[in-house]
């Protein structure tokens, strides 16, 4: 149990709307909220399950009502004061949130049954939740206020989470106050340094200030109960217990007793230790951490035993981490690997300057590539849900897999015999695998020798084409081969030719012989011959020029195909105008420049008569079975900037914008009303987490009931096609079910 005293994602007001109060239940991922007045006395609690009774028994639905009609009043509570023991047996059947009021009824805690994750100010810090990264700069401002300042900073610029420091109050602390004679050589030797380097409560707490302004959360260790009370009257989100303080009780029980909490490292401390403080911890009902940690400076990596981890998260039944004082910064990116949710670690502008912890510190350089490798690796690590086939993988599959392919002809209604199946590249169709399923089925179409089978195969129907009905014009993207087969039972408005670089040199009246009843646009390539990537932003001005001159070749082969087709308008050209880099997005300072090369690109290229669309791209683009970084086109603001300031129209990829969306945490529906009023052209496709592309529409995260109202109102009229990834397929089959799903709601 822990108890959680931030309590505003808990709570809405009485006159709130229902809707609101779902909007909370969902944010806060609780499930429930509690209701109170505007003086913060509690009314009930709300949880889905209230809000669908307090719908049932109405004979309207009306989410603006006050949420305090749909609270539920006889909700569990309990007293602040009460014990953890008088709490937990209020955790019982659906019950893991217990609100706590004061003896006044004012909500001001809630109880939670769980022990594996708490909020340190900005952060959530546990199990599942990003590394909690300290930077410890303890006494490592040598008395300086001003070298503390600088040091908060170069940790924000580093990407730590949260800096450290360290609270003494000597006179409480030592005996004899700051006197050192008499000692022995260790304590001598760090008094003398602390009668020296240590900085006050009141200047620390500016210090402290500075860091609240940086963004970066502060903590402190505590040495003493009077250092406690004046850090936690302070305010700071959590306190570090030292390992040296894991056996003291009494400074232990006092700091749980403010409810602030507590990370609290195990170094110097055997098992037995552990499990008492364990044990006195718990029974507080105060959030708390365990660090492991070799308390030698520098630990020799042989006594580091990253392997404890695992039992000292079975003895604390906590989120886990681990303090590190040997050299280097390898070792916490392993212990991340082994399951710490929190990594520590010293921090110096110079190690070699006078104090112990110095000379086991990351300097400012060591620490951002800590941090960039434990996020790195934080991606790596995934999870133990059921493996599944990336994007990246599945492009690589198509290209080097193998799929069953008719050996001969077979015609519609003939039992497929095993004779007339191959195996053969590339993988576009069923897996091998589906061998034995195959065999023995009734063909439901007739097929040519070498045509693959498909999913559909192993199934009684086959998707289609028909006539739809849109609002607004709708295509099919298309290579040169496959307008045959997919207008053969339907007629779109128009026709998207995706062009490989190898279709820029066929001529396209000889690929279409004659001309056709509906309108066109064109897809530049992204990738072209020599591995070359089109890249407006490029620095390099070689691959800028080339860039321009084939975006010009697309443009030149686009007008040139007028003649064979009746469309009035001008055509559209989708083109990815660059701003990739292949090892780390560029900081954001850099972004403008890269445009600015963009849009001075495109003034070169004589765009007259087609309609130049730059598409919105996602934050990782596959290219060819492998992951690069995009920079420009995703992050809507300074993509509808762009459109805005150099007069450029969009293609608006759902897919890629909803992925960017979700890297840079932004509601799509913000992206969408930025970007829709600038589009000239969309493409219509799911998308799931932050790469996954070219998902079938319904299948992925986008709402599109929201997305076809947005849409309408800032960009009626504009064209689409689906774009889902290897749609042409079995003729098309994706397209039809995404087609089939979007008149729905288009």
């Amino acid at each position: 149990m822990i108890i959680e005293r931030a309590i505003a994602p808990f709570v809405v007001y009485g006159e709130d709307s229902v809707l609101r109060a779902l909007e909370k239940i969902t944010a806060n991922k609780a499930r429930i909220v509690f209701c109170v007045t505007e003086h913060g006395h509690l009314i009930g609690s709300l949880t889905d399950g209230d809000v669908r009774r307090w719908l049932a028994g109405r004979a309207d639905i009306d989410l603006g009502r006050p949420c305090s009609e749909a609270a539920n009043t006889e909700a569990v509570r309990a007293s602040a004061a009460a014990a953890p023991a008088e709490i937990r047996p209020l955790f019982a059947g659906a019950v893991d949130h217990v609100p706590l009021l004061d003896e006044r009824g004012h909500l001001v805690a809630v109880a939670v049954n769980r022990s594996d994750a708490f909020r340190v100010g900005r952060h959530e810090v546990g199990k599942e939740r990003p590394t909690f990264v300290i930077s410890e700069i303890g006494i490592n401002h040598n008395g300086s206020v001003e070298l503390a300042k600088h040091l908060v900073d170069l940790s924000a610029e580093a990407g730590a989470d949260a800096v450290k420091f360290q609270l003494r109050d000597m006179a409480a602390l030592y005996r004899g106050g700051t006197g050192s004679a008499g000692e022995d050589l260790g304590p001598q030797y760090t008094l003398d340094l602390l009668s020296r380097f240590n900085l006050p409560a009141e200047r620390l707490f500016e210090v402290f200030d500075h860091a609240r302004d940086r963004g970066i959360d502060v903590m402190c260790t505590p040495w003493d109960a009077p250092s406690v009370d004046a850090l936690v009257e302070y305010g700071v989100p959590a306190l570090k217990i030292a390992s040296a303080d894991l056996t003291n009780h009494t400074l232990l029980t006092h700091a749980a007793a403010s409810g602030t909490p507590l990370v609290v490292s195990t170094g110097m401390s055997t098992e037995a230790e552990i499990r008492e403080s364990v044990a006195l911890l718990r029974s507080t009902g105060t959030p708390y951490a365990l660090l492991h940690c070799q308390s030698t400076y520098p630990a020799p990596f042989k006594d580091v035993n990253l392997s404890y981890l695992t039992r000292l998260a079975e003895l604390g039944d906590c989120p886990v981490g681990y303090s590190g004082h040997e050299r280097g910064y390898h070792v916490p990116i392993a212990a991340v690997a082994l399951g710490a949710t929190i990594v520590e670690k010293h921090f110096t502008v110079d190690k070699t300057m006078e104090g112990n912890d110095h000379k086991v510190s990351l300097l400012p350089h060591e620490m951002r590539e800590m941090v960039a490798r434990i996020r790195e690796l934080e991606e790596a690590l995934g999870s133990t849900e059921p493996r599944q086939v990336s994007t990246g993988e599945m492009m690589n599959r198509v290209n080097l897999a193998k799929s069953l392919v008719a050996a001969r002809d077979i015609e519609a209604g003939e039992v497929i015999a095993r004779e007339a199946v191959d195996v053969k590249s590339p993988g576009r169709g069923l897996q091998p695998n589906a061998l034995d399923r195959l065999v023995g089925r009734t063909a439901n179409r007739s097929m040519a020798a070498g045509e693959f089978f498909y999913a559909s195969d192993l199934a009684d129907a086959v998707p289609k084409g028909r006539a739809y009905a849109f609002r607004r014009p709708w295509g099919l993207p298309v290579r040169y081969h496959d307008v045959e087969p997919l207008t053969a039972d339907c007629t779109p408005d128009f026709l998207e030719f995706h062009f490989s670089y190898k279709d820029l040199e066929i001529d396209p009246h000889e690929a279409l012989r004659e001309p056709l009843p509906m309108g066109y646009a064109c897809h530049a390539p992204d990738l072209f011959a020599g591995d070359f990537i089109l890249n407006l932003a490029s620095e390099d001005d070689a691959h800028w020029e080339r860039s321009v001159e084939e975006l010009q070749r697309v443009i030149d082969i686009t007008r040139s195909m007028r003649d064979l087709f009746t469309q009035e308008d001008d055509p559209v050209v989708i083109s990815s105008v660059g701003g990739f880099t292949t090892d780390r997005h560029v900081p954001l300072d850099e972004i403008p420049d890269m445009y600015a090369r963009v849009a001075a690109g495109l003034d070169r290229v004589d765009d007259s008569g087609v309609r130049l669309a730059c598409q919105t791209l996602p934050p990782f683009p596959w290219y060819m079975g492998g992951q690069l970084y995009c920079n420009l086109f995703v992050r809507p603001d300074d993509t509808a900037e762009f459109a805005q300031r150099y007069g450029r129209r969009l293609c608006l990829d759902v897919s890629h914008s909803k992925l960017a969306a979700t890297f840079l945490g932004v509601p799509f529906s913000r992206a969408v009303d930025l970007l829709a009023p600038h589009t000239e052209h969309l493409h219509l496709v799911d998308a799931v987490g932050v790469d996954g592309e070219g998902v079938q529409v319904g299948d992925g995260e986008v709402d599109w009931a929201v997305l076809a109202e947005q849409l309408d109102a800032h960009a009626p009229g504009v064209s689409f096609i689906p774009e889902i990834w290897q749609g042409h397929v079995n003729h098309g089959e994706g397209f039809w079910v995404a087609l089939e799903r979007l008149e729905q709601w288009f």
